[in-house]
């Protein structure tokens, strides 16, 4: 059995509270996970999310990233 890595978004609500929605997909690369986020953060962003944090196994891998106002 192959264990792939998985990374995934945490969306945090202007308050700083992690959201549970939306809900980000899970990618086997940290490179998919960016290159999704560069093609959806408008979106995100009118859906109430502020800032972000790529979690790779449930752990923070980068900074926590804010969103630009739409």
């Amino acid at each position: 059995m192959v264990v792939r890595p998985q990374w995934e978004w945490r969306f945090d609500g202007a308050d700083g509270s992690a959201l549970d929605r939306p809900v980000s997909p899970v990618f086997t690369t940290q490179y998919d996970a960016e290159q999704w986020l560069g093609e959806h953060w408008r979106t995100l962003a009118a859906q109430g999310v502020h800032a972000v944090g790529l979690l790779h196994e449930g752990a923070q891998a980068t900074p926590t990233l804010t969103l630009p106002l739409i």
